[in-house]
């Protein structure tokens, strides 16, 4: 038990606030226009802040609001935002690789401020950092963590607060696909990420005149596809291995091919 309570290592705390400070400048605007284009989406106070709080990633929840708008059932909006969230199931698996000693409570309490940008601030260091204790490592996870989720969540009511302010010539459907790109514009790094990217936008496009923005969650979907379809290992090739029986011209268990 002693060990538990001393899990949570200081100095990675506040690493973890100070690395976080830079990316606040993102964070803070995006929750700032999310809570004013979903005020402006007829969305209450306490809907906007349930979302934003128990959600926690700007790109699912302006999704799942885009949907909203285009008068799909609640039930769509929350597919939508839990296919563009698939993601999180990847950056759970590669954080468990480095916290395999974490007891229980530190997980959950990962899980609920795990976002896009505790994850990669996290790996980054935990890649610089091989030998950090563990102590550090969740410290450092959770000083990020949780300052940029305070942020998202506090700037998502002052916007709130300023959403009538809105001019009225600012339209939700031209807001939230702008805000989506800048979003995801950051992320396309290599190969793989412009791939997801161009299948994601391609059925997208194919799919727009589907009704209540399924083409939205159809395109997530194809481009999470892709995206876990190239990271499959490649088969090995190589010539047979087979028992020298005297059948075929496979290479015999034990020799070497000629």
């Amino acid at each position: 038990m002693a060990q538990d309570a001393r899990i949570i290592g200081r100095r990675g705390f506040r690493s973890g606030l100070l690395a976080a400070i830079p990316v606040l400048l993102a964070v803070g605007p995006f929750g700032l226009i999310f809570g004013a284009v979903a005020t402006e989406a007829g969305l209450d106070l306490a809907q906007t802040m349930a979302m934003t709080s128990l959600v926690i990633a700007g790109a699912s929840q302006l999704a799942a609001l885009q949907v909203l708008s285009d008068g799909a059932p609640a039930i769509v909006a929350v597919l939508t935002g839990a296919v563009v969230n698939l993601r999180m199931a990847m950056y759970s698996a590669s954080l468990a690789l480095h916290w395999s000693d974490a007891p229980v409570w530190t997980r959950a309490l990962a899980a609920l401020t795990l976002h896009d940008q505790s994850y990669a601030l996290s790996i980054a260091r935990y890649e610089r950092r091989p030998d950090e204790p563990l102590a550090d490592r969740i410290g450092f996870y959770l000083g990020v963590g949780l300052l940029t989720s305070g942020v998202w969540v506090a700037m998502t009511l002052v916007g709130i607060r300023l959403g009538a302010a809105l001019p009225e010539a600012i339209d939700l459907g031209v807001i939230v696909p702008v805000t989506f790109i800048a979003i995801a514009a950051p992320m396309l790094r290599g190969r793989r990420s412009a791939l997801v990217a161009a299948v994601a936008a391609s059925v997208s496009l194919l799919a727009v005149g589907l009704p209540f923005g399924l083409g939205l969650m159809l395109g997530a979907a194809a481009g999470l596809a892709a995206g876990f379809a190239a990271d499959r290992p490649a088969p090995k090739t190589g010539p047979a291995v087979l028992p020298c029986d005297g059948s075929g011209e496979a290479v015999c268990a034990g020799e070497r091919a000629r």
